[in-house]
């Protein structure tokens, strides 16, 4: 399972969905999706742009959870 750190990195700045979504140019479903962890496909321009705009690694952003 993959999971997102989108709703971590978004509360330690105190930032809201419609922030990204303005400040990034992005979709707000988009950072919806991944903000509730439901996205099932991302596109590669968008974790740029949210590892860009977080100036984080993609390490930061996405993590790989091993099935137990």
């Amino acid at each position: 399972m993959i999971k997102c750190h989108l709703s971590r990195l978004m509360g330690e700045r105190r930032l809201k969905i419609a922030d990204v979504a303005r400040d990034t140019g992005l979709n707000r479903g988009t950072i919806t999706r991944l903000y509730n962890e439901t996205a099932s496909r991302v596109e590669l321009n968008d974790i740029e742009v949210l590892c860009r705009y977080f100036d984080v690694d993609i390490t930061a952003l996405f993590e790989l959870i091993k099935d137990e």
